[in-house]
């Protein structure tokens, strides 16, 4: 008994310090993760003293984080998108709750953690980087593509703006608010409607924005082949993820 509340004391002061080190860089979910282990820790460390069994206490319904919801509305569109994008998806597809005001600090907290631990995650949420490789506003993207998915050239708003038409298409919901959806995109793309209020057909869709993905589709992915080569030769990995310093910025930081 001695050994195994000595083993306990050690764990549970490794996520003591584990949870202010957290805490300290603002990494909100490794912080909730490791408070977790730490309640079971101690609950376990309760019932050894007291020669009790441990009761484990029913687990609350998982809540999913603003940075969850993003994350899965952005692998459903597969393509950099604005916030209000994201948003709509995560409502119509997964239930979400986030707002476009939850996201205006996302992309400055994702950049804080990765600099205080490279690559301590398993993806971030990033942006897409400009033709000056400096981060393109209210554009996101995942650190989990390729850099050709996360640069924007001329012909790339368009193109991203197609693509996560035919993702959405794709994807069947039973919620109306995907239809809803559905219809506001497919309006901005020629031959995608019949003209009436209702639903559009995905397939229709479908086709009508893969007929001018075809147009562009080649010339966008050679400027962002350039793009990516660019990135990947000058900048380093923090900056692959979150854009080069602008002239403005490096302005603002000399004369702190």
């Amino acid at each position: 008994m001695s050994d195994r509340l000595d083993d306990l004391e050690r764990r549970i002061d490794e996520l003591r310090a584990g949870v202010r080190k957290a805490m300290r860089v603002r990494d909100g979910a490794t912080a909730r993760a490791l408070r977790a282990e730490l309640r079971t820790a101690e609950r376990a460390w309760d019932a050894l003293v007291s020669g009790e069994p441990a009761q484990p206490k029913p687990e609350p319904p998982r809540l999913v984080t603003v940075r969850e919801q993003v994350h899965q509305g952005l692998r459903l569109l597969g393509a950099a998108a604005q916030p209000r994008l994201v948003v709509a998806v995560s409502d119509a597809f997964f239930g979400g709750t986030i707002r476009s005001a939850q996201l205006t600090s996302l992309r400055r907290d994702e950049e804080r953690s990765f600099r205080s631990s490279p690559h301590g995650r398993p993806y971030y949420l990033c942006a897409a980087l400009t033709d000056r490789l400096s981060p393109a506003r209210g554009l996101l993207t995942l650190s989990a593509w390729p850099l050709e998915r996360r640069v924007v050239g001329p012909l790339s708003p368009r193109v991203d703006f197609l693509t996560c038409a035919v993702a959405v298409a794709s994807h069947e919901s039973p919620d109306g608010r995907a239809d809803r959806l559905l219809l506001r995109m497919a309006r901005n793309i020629p031959g995608a409607t019949d003209g009436t209020l209702g639903p559009p057909d995905p397939d229709r869709v479908i086709e009508a924005a893969r007929a001018e993905l075809r147009v562009h589709g080649d010339r966008d992915t050679r400027d962002r082949a350039e793009l990516a080569e660019r990135a990947a030769a000058q900048l380093g990995d923090a900056a692959r993820l979150f854009g080069a310093a602008t002239l403005s910025t490096i302005k603002k930081e000399n004369a702190k």
